[in-house]
């Protein structure tokens, strides 16, 4: 023990006094448990720009002599192992999550002090408090983003404090900090798990299913701190005692704080529904979770005036987080008993009699392989079982794409998840079809559940239906090459198979798709199909070995066809039957264009299309010579452009391009002259009528003034889900099979396109289907645009007015962005 270190004498200079790299942050918490037999630290993965990712076990040293048996004994608890055996240890699991969003930096420096107070012999309180607990401190769960701030901020800072707002120092250019490489928002994917940083963390967190988790933030420099109990929504499924011990968390954080004359606030703002935060996720998984906010982000840097005229410190937002880091650990221990005892409680009932209206999913197994293998990939890495139907039935249960309760044939392919298993509460949260809202103020999106966002025929039973076999994933696929095979054809209906299009077409294989469905040798093929044919590949040395070699790389099962003469449709040497061009991609970046619309984009094609683009800064469009690409791709944002740059756009418009303009980008081309886009007039396509859209509702300028954030949700849509009439006929809609159920995150309507095609609309308010949606924004939704394309020139532009690639989690949506990119040419 002598021999470790403090941070300020490891690092040489005082906490406080500057932001701490992520590699020293990383040498000193190796330092630390190399000098401490009782700190044991783990490595858990990288991030994409190659920075470690690693969590430290702190406890006394007869705990962690018997670390394994504390994790199995855990798990034991909720279910997840059953080996037999009764749990032999008592010790809680108190987990700390610091820096999910890189710019809220305090967290990182706090760590290390909190840290030192557990391995510091002065330090008697900590020293009673780890014989009862066992605590899991993960220094920086994004250090990508960490990095990218603190050395910006270091290179930037004065010499001299300067807590002057304006000060440079305080202005964090675009993107910032808070993201990680790929600019997600870390703190939302903890079910989805799209980015690496997420998925290797909750390999670890699922081996270990902390009792306790608290994630610590920062948000604006002139608010107070926050802890919890957290703010309603609170979803219907946390417990009592959950809501209970946050309670008891909170009480004993506040008398900490009163102590040291410090503000703070409780139960506002900060909600428990979306499932996929930091504290939420936790919930769902049995631990108390709970957000930890101070006051600060990237404004703050080491002292920033606040609007009081008090200067917040770096030195002060540490204390803070410390301070709250150690009131956890405390409850941890005088409680755990408890807080053990209803962990155990929370698995053991519910996965005996679970709580919610729906009990039993099944999905239906005759559709698309890559789709359902692509839920399954998501149930494993949350540790959801399922099985296979192996029986028939007539049942009865809510059809999610109707949103009616339907009779229907349990077939003995089917996919069956149901709640009596230990992720009983995740499985019927991630499933629900309607998550029950206790107050419409919430922070995020209100729907997400998993049938719409793959696209997948599924129904929900309030009974239990089992399976009497393991559903393995789908067989192997090894295609033969076949000198005698005329065309080889690839099925359109997953992002798979886009991938494996961009592969192809970056190997110099040339492909084409049908516009119309077809038949041949008995075999149906829908519109979109890819044909792979010998004629027009000349030039590729190994033809059938590069298509097969590729299709069993990317698992697509291909069929066979040796003629050209179709029995039903289009030949393939039709005019219907079009070469598929391997476009130049461009992107637009920077100031105005937002960072997390842009990050969808750049981890789209580079993660899930392995597509190259060119990343274009948006400030520099006069200068760019735009007719190195095929297709521009706009991000959500608040473009900026003169009339004279969107001229130099829209020119390489007619010239041939094509650009997909997405979500707010729309507005670059809205009700102005020379575009069809419009929100202010709907055609009354029978009648020929045109009418104007109703009176603004008035009511909010006279409403009481602690009312108007309440009422101004009446115009919102927050994340809820509506059915989307898609045109199969057209080509943006290949593979949707007619319909998409689209996560509608604006209350922005856009008539229906007079001169273009409109591709997927809304033309009715009872196709919402889940989520919140205020009463002024549902009749907007009527005969509204969703997904459109206008003719210019030779070229086109595709409107998204919903962004299908949201979070990299909606998986359906990713096909409508292939199609966009390979496909809509017409």
């Amino acid at each position: 023990m002598a021999q470790t270190k403090s941070p300020e004498a490891f690092l040489g200079y005082e906490l406080g006094s500057r932001f701490t790299p992520h590699h020293r942050i990383v040498a000193y918490f190796e330092h630390v448990a190399a000098q401490n037999s009782n700190v044991h630290l783990q490595y858990y993965g990288q991030t994409y720009e190659y920075r470690p990712l690693l969590v430290v076990m702190v406890s006394a040293q007869q705990n962690m002599d018997q670390m394994e048996e504390i994790r199995k004994d855990n798990l034991r608890r909720t279910g997840l192992l059953a080996d037999g055996q009764r749990p032999a240890t008592n010790i809680p699991i108190t987990w700390l999550s610091y820096n999910v969003h890189g710019n809220e930096a305090v967290s990182s420096e706090a760590t290390m002090k909190t840290l030192w107070s557990l391995v510091d012999s002065a330090q008697t309180k900590s020293k009673e408090w780890l014989k009862q607990t066992l605590v899991v401190l993960d220094p920086c769960v994004n250090p990508d983003g960490r990095d990218r701030y603190a050395q910006w901020y270091n290179q930037k800072m004065n010499l001299i404090l300067q807590p002057d707002l304006q000060s440079i120092e305080h202005q964090e250019p675009w993107p910032g900090g808070r993201a990680n490489h790929y600019l997600f928002d870390l703190n939302r994917d903890w079910a989805w798990q799209a980015q690496q940083e997420s998925e290797q963390r909750m390999s670890l967190y699922q081996e270990w299913m902390p009792n306790i988790h608290l994630d610590f933030h920062e948000q604006g420099i002139n608010s107070p701190y926050y802890f919890a109990p957290a703010a309603a929504p609170l979803h219907e499924q946390l417990s009592e005692y959950q809501l209970e011990f946050q309670e008891t968390f909170g009480r004993n954080t506040a008398g900490y704080f009163d102590d040291n004359n410090w503000f703070y606030f409780t139960k506002e703002v900060f909600d428990l529904l979306y499932p996929s935060y930091g504290d939420t996720y936790p919930m769902f998984n049995g631990a108390i979770g709970m957000t930890i906010e101070q006051g600060g982000s990237g404004a703050a840097g080491i002292g920033v005036y606040t609007d009081t005229g008090d200067t917040l410190s770096l030195e002060d937002r540490i204390d803070h987080h410390h301070t709250t880091a150690l009131s956890a650990i405390e409850m941890s221990a005088v409680h755990k008993d408890k807080l053990l005892e209803e962990f155990e409680r929370y698995f053991t009932e519910n996965a005996r009699d679970p709580k919610s209206q729906y009990k039993s999913f099944v999905i239906k197994g005759d559709q698309s392989p890559a789709k359902i293998q692509a839920l399954l990939e998501l149930l494993d890495k949350n540790k959801i079982r399922y099985q296979k139907s192996g029986k028939t039935a007539k049942l009865q249960g809510f059809e999610y794409m109707s949103g009616q309760q339907e009779a229907f044939q349990l077939d003995k392919e089917d996919l069956i998840i149901n709640a009596w298993q230990p992720k009983s509460v995740l499985t019927q949260v991630l499933f629900e079809p309607e998550p029950a809202l206790q107050d419409s103020l919430t922070y995020d999106i209100t729907s997400w559940s998993l049938p719409y966002a793959y696209g997948l025929e599924a129904y929900a039973l309030e009974s239990k239906v089992e399976g009497t076999q393991d559903y393995a994933s789908v067989d192997f696929i090894d295609n033969k090459a076949n000198e005698k095979t005329l065309a080889y054809i690839a099925p359109w209906e997953h992002i798979s198979h886009a991938t494996f299009l961009g592969d192809l077409l970056q190997k110099g294989v040339r492909a084409k798709k049908s516009v119309y469905p077809f038949e041949v040798n008995g075999q149906h093929y829908p519109a979109g199909s890819l044909i792979l044919s010998r004629g027009g590949n000349e030039s590729v040395a190994d033809f059938h070995g590069t298509v097969t070699s590729l299709a069993n790389q990317h698992q697509i099962a291909l069929g066979h066809v040796s003629t050209g003469m179709m029995d039903i449709g289009k030949d393939f040497g039709s005019s219907s039957v079009s070469v598929i061009t391997k476009p130049t991609i461009g992107v637009f970046s920077g100031e105005g264009v937002s960072s997390l619309g842009f990050g969808e984009v750049w981890y789209f094609m580079e993660q899930d299309l392995e597509y190259p683009l060119s990343v274009l800064e948006a400030s520099k469009m006069s200068a760019l010579d735009l007719s190195n690409y095929q297709v521009l791709i706009l991000p959500n944002g608040g473009y900026k452009w003169t009339d004279m740059e969107l001229s130099h756009l829209t020119d390489w418009v007619k010239q041939g391009g094509k650009l997909i303009a997405m979500e707010g980008a729309l507005n670059l081309f809205v009700d102005k002259e020379g575009f069809d886009l419009s929100t202010s007039l709907v055609e009354d396509m029978s009648n020929g009528m045109i009418s104007s859209p109703k009176a603004p509702d008035t009511s909010r300028l006279i409403a009481p003034y602690q009312m108007r954030e309440r009422i101004s949700i009446s115009d919102q849509i927050t994340g809820a889900v509506f059915e989307v009439d898609m045109d199969s006929t057209f080509s943006l809609g290949f593979g949707l099979g007619g319909k998409y159920y689209s996560l509608k995150n604006r209350p922005d309507h856009y008539a229906y396109l007079k001169n273009g095609i409109n591709a997927g609309i809304i033309q009715a308010e009872d196709q919402l289907r889940s989520g919140f949606v205020g009463y002024n924004a549902l009749p907007n939704t009527s005969e509204s645009m969703v997904f459109g394309v206008e003719g210019h020139g030779r070229g086109r532009i595709i409107y998204m007015v919903d962004n299908p690639i949201f979070r990299a989690f909606w998986e359906n949506g990713k096909l409508i962005m292939a199609n966009a990119i390979f496909m809509a040419d017409e």
